[in-house]
């Protein structure tokens, strides 16, 4: 059912089917990494080369049992996708993509909102996501809607070029939890 964030267009929400993979993978890419994802304010383009992810690892979450791929559309064209992964009570968000044009549109809120309800639908009490120490405007953005940190962090996986190639050595994720009821 469509939805209207303050500022955005109207925009559908649905999940993502096999046939959607290579426009998620072109929309994640596009909003973090190369001189493209500039455009927008959520660009890891300073700290990491290399892909976001790729149409594998986007079939491997299709494929998972208690994963899914939230998709944003306005007028008929993807502005934004985020992952659900469900897990005892909780459910892990990741790949939170909003193509660069459409960032400060209120197009991110607005998703992030459909996935806390679609998390809670599913019977999770928590929403967790990892995100990088050094990405401080987006650990603001996301305390602004709620989330704090959990004390748990995570190591970042620099012997994994699935993730990126990293341009520095100090990298980390900080893990932000928000309660859904």
């Amino acid at each position: 059912m469509p939805r209207t964030a303050p500022g955005a267009a109207a925009l559908g929400f649905r999940a993502a089917t096999d046939d959607d993979v290579a426009a998620i993978v072109a929309l994640v890419e596009s909003a973090y990494r190369g001189d493209a994802s500039r455009e927008g304010w959520t660009t890891e383009a300073d700290l990491l080369d290399g892909q976001r992810t790729d149409p594998a690892s986007v079939c491997a979450l299709l494929a998972t049992p208690g994963s899914e791929i939230l998709l944003a559309e306005s007028d008929g064209e993807l502005v934004g996708c985020c992952h659900l992964a469900r897990r005892a009570w909780h459910c892990d968000f990741g790949m939170f993509a909003v193509r660069p044009a459409a960032q400060g549109r209120g197009v991110g809120a607005a998703l992030l909102a459909q996935a806390e309800a679609r998390a809670a639908a599913l019977g999770a009490t928590v929403m967790k996501m990892q995100v990088i120490v050094q990405r401080t405007e987006l650990r603001a953005w996301y305390e602004r809607r709620g989330y704090a940190p959990t004390g748990e962090s995570a190591p970042f996986p620099y012997n994994d070029e699935r993730y990126g190639i990293p341009k520095r050595d100090d990298l980390s994720f900080v893990v932000l939890g928000k309660a859904l009821v």
